[in-house]
């Protein structure tokens, strides 16, 4: 009897020891509600201890693909009402094992924005200790941007040369419309030894009756 009470004794501590509290594979987790939300910050109570429990979990089953994890394998300890917590994964098939903190941290990276989307958080403001913040993936676009610009510069010049070549046909053809214009009004115009004489009398030129074969004239 005696030998039992003291088996009782030794084994308690072993028994009560917490697996979240003395383990090493846990994560700290730092929510601030407030500084992101400000007025609309909501109270961080036991359903969003569910909810964040709930997420976690669908991420170790995202990263397994594992149906078989549950809240239950999310355990938490040292929460304070700043809000934050140490929390560790256990093994759906053993509660006693616990899951490589690695592999843990895989499962948060991966799925960190949806675990931000839940609590309407950010990287800033729900922060896994020791797990650095997630990058946005690189934009990509289906057309290059340079491609773009060359296009829009090789479009502009494109239209300047057609612009210049318009404006030069059309100031040719002011040029044949004026040339064309004096030559019509220097018709009918006869140059004779450098001197211009205008054709008052047509195409016949000018009467002259000093040459006139008139017979009063020669009579005389």
């Amino acid at each position: 009897m005696l030998a039992g009470v003291l088996l009782l004794i030794f084994l308690s501590p072993l028994v009560a020891q917490d697996p979240c509290k003395d383990s090493k594979d846990g994560f700290k987790v730092r929510l601030s509600i407030k500084t992101a939300l400000g007025n609309d910050a909501y109270e961080w109570n036991e359903s969003e201890m569910f909810l964040f429990r709930s997420t976690v979990a669908y991420a170790m089953r995202k990263q397994t693909n594992q149906d078989t994890y549950n809240i239950e394998n999310i355990l938490v300890c040292n929460d304070t009402q700043r809000v934050s917590f140490v929390f560790v994964v256990t093994s759906p098939d053993n509660q006693a094992q616990l899951i490589p903190k690695a592999q843990v941290e895989q499962a948060v990276r991966q799925n960190k924005r949806r675990i931000n989307s839940a609590f309407l958080l950010s990287d800033m403001t729900l922060e896994f200790v020791g797990i650095p913040p997630t990058l946005s993936a690189p934009i990509t676009y289906k057309t290059q941007p340079w491609l773009i610009v060359f296009g829009v510069v090789i479009g502009g010049v494109a239209v300047g040369i057609v612009a210049l070549l318009m404006s030069t046909a059309s100031k040719k053809r002011r040029a044949k419309g004026k040339a064309a214009g004096l030559s019509e009004e220097d018709e009918g115009i006869v140059k004779e030894n450098g001197t211009a004489l205008s054709g008052l009398g047509g195409n016949h030129g000018v009467y002259n009756q000093a040459f006139s074969n008139d017979d009063r004239f020669t009579q005389l």
